[in-house]
């Protein structure tokens, strides 16, 4: 962001829209005009022009690439003007340009750095087409950087110097990007339009129901009335109202009462119940629940002929992943029915169904997400042994290439006996002890160096039970690895307080689940005093079963506002273009033989 221009009274403003329509003092020097000549004939034209001249000429050649898509050709003709040598009119629009192909070229942290050249101290004084150029881009890196809420402040700035569809696009992305904020980051910023954002996403997230979160935006509309959201709500607000209509009254809750699945099936029950009765302690009027046996039925057309005369209107359930793939097979289904468990990935599902599960595979492209917006690059992968395994560090690996991410290698691990060479083969120790003896042979004489790793590698992606994880740290630090960050998935996490068993995983970075994170959470305190195993790993289940129940009434805003969260207790909760619910986790860090919760990242 450009910090100097921050924050402005509202006298300052006045006087920036004045300096904002006139040109560039003569100090500041002339900007490039509009060419009327091909990138050709200007930069023919420089070779033969005065230095100042020929600067102007070759800016509006680089410019003029840009905006027909040449980036290497703009971006060659660019480096060409040294930036030391122009007056800070001109650096402030070649600094801009270089930030706009920093971001065609998904480096947003290059254009960031481009947009701090001292010469952004004039910005202000420039026309208005310039400073929205230029702060437009400084946003979009911002966010892209995973710097949401500064890329909303960037956005809250500017917006007064823009009209018609720029002005409208920018309301809506400012609202896309404080409503994608967690709760802890909805304070008040200072920046009274600014804060009526972070206000209005708050009141949105802190409602239950599309009925209760309508309610919030009109009270908050009555207490922010010359917001600049209050007199247009963001489109996907306005479409709140559509979703509103007959509220759901009766849900089927399909599960497994015996058979292998009976007591995973027992703890999705009782956090679905526990959330049903705490919407109705806390005077929500929830549907009621009709609970039906999947191990006892005869089929699934059965079901819902059974079920729509019940009066059912949404279904909970399956569980059982042999019968969500019957259902992502028909062409369409009786009931809207959100299934607890996932199909076959690729497979085009019918539209009335969703799919909801702990899926490990959220929980790689979480890691991946969160060690891009840490400032990784490079990783190496330990996963284990088998179709799990495999799942896990394909989803990983998707996500990190996307991101621009570089895996390097990776070791599928299964016994402890290998596991030390395994890491060694991962850092490539074993060159390195080769690399020593090579050289006492040529030396012939012993000597004191140590072997030493790899020195490409970021951190470690770890997926491992906590027996596995347990070994592995330690073996880090014996194999000279052990300032090699890791940041691994939950499964390596038992809940709980064991301050043993934390030591050996001592610095490693996890993902996990609100609820295991929460111990003050209302919910699952009072799950908790009846069923102490929801402390245990098996809260997961507890906190999946109660999500379940909060997602229920809320499927259709979910499918009809994309940029729409549900903050759950398995994870903040989003739909995407599948139908398929997805995770992003808080984090944690074992520390000092505690569980220690990271502040949030947004990215």
């Amino acid at each position: 962001m450009i910090a100097c221009l921050r924050p402005l009274s509202a006298l300052c403003f006045a006087g920036l829209l004045a300096a904002c329509a006139s040109s560039p003092s003569s100090s500041l020097g002339e900007l490039p005009r509009t060419p009327q000549a091909s990138i050709e004939q200007l930069l023919q034209q420089a070779s033969s022009s005065e230095p100042e001249e020929a600067a102007l000429l070759r800016l509006s050649a680089a410019d003029l690439a840009y905006r027909q898509q040449d980036v290497a050709r703009s971006i060659r003709i660019l480096d060409t003007v040294p930036l030391a040598g122009l007056k800070p009119a001109q650096q402030i629009y070649a600094s801009t340009l270089r930030a706009e192909l920093d971001m065609t070229r998904n480096k947003p942290k290059s254009a960031l750095k481009a947009l701090q050249h001292p010469s952004l101290q004039y910005l202000a004084e420039l026309p208005v087409e310039q400073q929205i150029r230029t702060q437009l881009v400084s946003a979009g890196a911002l966010e892209a950087d995973g710097q949401t809420l500064a890329a909303a402040r960037e956005r809250v700035f500017i917006a007064p110097l823009l009209s018609g569809e720029a002005a409208k696009a920018n309301h809506e992305t400012i609202w896309a990007l404080v409503a994608s904020l967690p709760k802890s980051q909805l304070n008040g910023s200072g920046d009274s339009d600014l804060d009526g954002w972070l206000g209005l996403a708050l009141a949105t997230k802190s409602a239950g129901t599309p009925d209760q979160q309508l309610a919030a935006i009109d009270t908050w509309k009555n207490q922010h009335p010359q917001h600049p959201a209050a007199q247009q709500l963001p489109e996907p607000l306005t479409k709140l109202k559509e979703l509103a209509g007959q509220p759901l009254q009766k849900i089927a809750l399909l599960l497994p009462q015996e058979g292998q699945l009976a007591s995973v099936s027992r703890a999705l029950r009782d956090g679905f119940l526990a959330a049903h009765y705490q919407a109705q302690q806390a005077g929500q009027n929830p549907p009621e629940v009709l609970l039906y046996d999947s191990s006892r039925m005869s089929s699934l057309d059965d079901f819902y002929r059974q079920a729509q005369a019940d009066g059912v209107q949404l279904v909970v359930g399956p569980l059982e992943k042999p019968l969500v793939k019957q259902l992502s097979e028909r062409p369409q289904l009786p009931l809207t029915t959100l299934a607890l468990n996932y199909s076959d990935a690729g497979r085009e599902a019918p539209a009335q169904l969703f799919q909801f599960g702990l899926a490990a595979e959220d929980e790689a492209r979480e890691v991946a997400r969160r060690a891009w917006a840490d400032g990784m690059r490079s990783a190496v992968a330990l996963v284990p042994r088998g179709d799990w395994g495999n799942r896990v560090l394909a989803a990983f690996q998707q996500s990190w290439q996307e991101a621009g991410g570089s895996l390097i290698a990776a070791e599928h691990v299964d016994q402890p006996v290998e596991l030390a060479q395994q890491i060694a083969d991962l850092l490539q120790l074993r060159q390195s002890e080769a690399r020593a003896k090579r050289l006492q042979s040529t030396l012939g004489t012993q000597l004191a160096s140590l072997p030493s790793r790899r020195q490409d590698i970021d951190f470690i992606f770890l997926a491992a039970t906590p027996q596995q994880a347990q070994q592995i740290k330690p073996t880090l630090a014996f194999q000279y690895a052990g300032d090699l960050p890791v940041y691994a998935t939950s499964h390596l996490y038992t809940g709980g307080h064991n301050p043993t068993q934390f030591q050996d995983l001592e610095g490693i970075r996890f993902c996990e689940t609100p609820w295991l994170l929460d111990a003050n959470d209302n919910l699952r305190q009072q799950v908790d005093q009846q069923w102490p195993q929801a402390a245990s790993s098996l809260g997961r289940l507890y906190a999946m079963g109660a999500d379940a129940f909060r997602l229920a009434p809320r499927l259709s805003q979910l499918k009809a506002l994309p940029d729409s969260r549900v903050e759950g207790l398995s994870g903040n909760l989003s739909l995407n273009q599948a139908q398929r619910i997805e995770r992003q986790l808080p984090w944690a860090e074992f520390r000092g033989g505690q569980v220690q919760r990271l502040p949030d990242s947004t990215y």
